[in-house]
C-alpha cells in the first residue's frame, strides 16, 4: 500500500482524493489537512514515518510559497505532486525546481490522479507534457535564472523586510544583499520586467510565486 498525505485548504478536494484513494485498493492515505506545518506537526507528534507521496495544492491559504511548502515535504522524505489548476505557469515551475515530481491538474479525471500517485510512488517519471508548455511558455519567468541565494534576498526585502534586516537574516554582509538586488534588478530588466522600485520588486516576487498577499502597506525603493 502506498501511503498518501493530502495537503490542500479545499476540504471538498480532500475529500474526494480520500474516497478515491479508498476506492483504489492500492493507496492508504495517511494524512489530510490544509497546511504543510500540520502535516509535519503531525509526523512529530505521532512519530509516523513520512508518506510516499504527498498531493499538494500548489497555493495554500495561509500565506506560505510554493516553495517553501515542496521543499519542506521533500527534505522530510516524501515525494510531492502538485495538484491545481493550470493558470500559474511561474508557480508550477517553481515547484518543479523546488523537487515536486510532477503536476496533475485539478480538471483531470479523478483516476489520472489515482495513476500519478501510483507512478511517483514507483520512482517513475511523470509524463507532464500539458505542463511543460505552460511553463516553457512563460519566457520571462524561465529567463530571469535567480540564483538561489538571489531568491531568497528577493523574497525577504519584497516582503518589507529593510535590506540590513534581510543581511542579518541570512547571514551575509550588507554589501552582499545590496548586490544581490541589483542583480536581481538587472535580470528583471533584461526580460523586460523591470523592477525599479521596492513595490516593482514585491509585484515579480508575486508573480513568480516568491511571496503571497498583495501590494497593500508597501512602497519605496
Amino acid at each position: 500500500m502506498t501511503r498518501v498525505a493530502l495537503i490542500d485548504d479545499h476540504e471538498s478536494v480532500r475529500l474526494g482524493l480520500e474516497a478515491a484513494c479508498a476506492r483504489s485498493g492500492i493507496h492508504h492515505v495517511v494524512y489530510s489537512g490544509s497546511s504543510v506545518r500540520g502535516y509535519l506537526d503531525w509526523r512529530t507528534f505521532s512519530r509516523e514515518v513520512p508518506a510516499d507521496v504527498v498531493v499538494l495544492d500548489l497555493t495554500l491559504g495561509d500565506g506560505t510559497t510554493v516553495t517553501e511548502n515542496v521543499g519542506r515535504i521533500v527534505r522530510d522524505g516524501s515525494q510531492v505532486i502538485i495538484h491545481s489548476v493550470a493558470d500559474r505557469p511561474a508557480a508550477v515551475r517553481e515547484a518543479l525546481t523546488a523537487g515536486a515530481a510532477g503536476i496533475v491538474s485539478k480538471a483531470s479525471r479523478i483516476d489520472d490522479v489515482i495513476s500519478a500517485i501510483a507512478t511517483v510512488a514507483a520512482g517513475e517519471p511523470l509524463d507532464n507534457v500539458e505542463w511543460a508548455s505552460a511553463v516553457e511558455g512563460d519566457r520571462a519567468f524561465a529567463d530571469a535564472q535567480l540564483s538561489a541565494r538571489e531568491r531568497d534576498v528577493l523574497r525577504l526585502y519584497a516582503a518589507g523586510l529593510p535590506l540590513k534586516v534581510v543581511a542579518d537574516r541570512l547571514g551575509i554582509a550588507y554589501s552582499t544583499a545590496k548586490e544581490n538586488i541589483t542583480r536581481v534588478r538587472v535580470k528583471y530588466v533584461e526580460v523586460g520586467r523591470p523592477a525599479p522600485t521596492k513595490v516593482d520588486l514585491l509585484r515579480r516576487a508575486m508573480e513568480d510565486g516568491l511571496v503571497a498577499g498583495d501590494l497593500g502597506g508597501h512602497g519605496g525603493r
